[in-house]
């Protein structure tokens, strides 16, 4: 019996634009802000093929894919080292914060098997806390937790 082969992947110039907005931007986005981006290189572009190539790219491993508490659905490069994230509450973006200070095996109750863990930490990034302040507004006055 002949092995089916696996179908290659046409590189079309929507994948491209996708694939080349998480080479240029180097962290994690969300679909709309892909969109937006990739649509700078092919404005025809539309929110489905987001979705299937983004899929794609997770299927094949380039991308991974993060449900984020706030900001929702988000993609990222594989192949980083293991890090965390911090969402801005103003501007809504989400960056990569470098390196992990938990222990490696977090306990877990017993007979559980931790396989790995996600921090998330918000408030607001230094462009929001430098445009609060130049407002003469406390840029994180009011929500901590």
């Amino acid at each position: 019996m002949a092995q089916s082969r696996p179908v290659p992947v046409r590189r079309t110039a929507q994948r491209q634009a996708i694939r080349a907005v998480f080479q240029e931007i180097d962290r994690p986005l969300g679909i709309a802000e892909t969109l937006a981006l990739a649509r700078e290189a092919v404005p025809s572009l539309d929110q489905a093929t987001v979705y299937r190539t983004l899929n794609l790219l997770v299927s094949e491993g380039w991308l991974l894919r993060i449900c984020h508490p706030e900001a929702g659905t988000i993609h990222e490069r594989a192949g980083k080292p293991h890090h965390h994230h911090f969402f801005c509450r103003r501007c809504r973006q989400l960056s990569e914060l470098p390196g992990c200070p938990l222990p490696v095996a977090l306990p877990a109750p017993p007979g559980y098997v931790t396989e790995g863990h996600e921090v998330y930490l918000h408030g607001i990034c230094g462009q929001c806390a430098r445009t609060a302040a130049s407002e003469g507004r406390p840029g994180a006055a009011g929500r901590s937790s």
